[in-house]
């Protein structure tokens, strides 16, 4: 489990987009995927199998929460002396801009770059967690980044500039 927890919650955020369904999702995947282990008819390929069950539990969630009511709302802390709200708000910004590019991605090309960036997995990992190949993922990754680079350029150029 402590294996796999960290690339099944990155493939149900990709899907999902919220961390808490993601983390629903995740472990809803991990109890089926134990429950039916037998069901696994290629244990070397448990990586992949597991990713499919995520993805659908992903997906069934989804379904479920077509409609959201609201957005979380933060709690408001006292402001602190040190603080710089300029700098607050263009990292608010910047964190909304990159949602949105990462939103703009195919939810392979999500999958990929959460499993690659955020968990640290090479291409070899990425590709068999979700049933490609390599050099597949390699590609995936490459223009994953091309897009979220061009989405954020106009939100970051300085950001742009220094990835190139």
């Amino acid at each position: 489990v402590r294996r796999h927890l960290g690339a099944a919650y990155a493939v149900a955020l990709a899907r999902l987009r919220h961390p808490a369904d993601a983390q629903d999702a995740a472990h809803d995947a991990l109890v089926a995927a134990l429950r039916g282990l037998d069901g696994c008819r290629e244990p070397h390929r448990f990586a992949a199998w597991l990713m499919e069950i995520v993805r659908n539990r992903a997906a069934d969630l989804a379904r479920r929460n077509t409609v959201r009511a609201a957005e979380a709302i933060d709690l408001v802390e006292p402001a602190d002396p040190a603080a710089r709200p300029d700098r607050d708000a263009e990292r608010a910004e910047l964190r909304d801009a990159l949602v949105r590019a990462l939103g703009a991605l195919t939810r392979l090309q999500r999958e990929v770059v959460l499993l690659h960036d955020l968990e640290g997995l090479r291409h070899a990992e990425v590709g068999a967690r979700i049933g490609v190949s390599e050099g597949a993922a390699r590609v995936h990754l490459h223009h994953a980044r091309r897009r979220l680079r061009t989405a954020l350029a106009a939100h970051a150029p300085h950001l742009a500039a220094e990835a190139a």
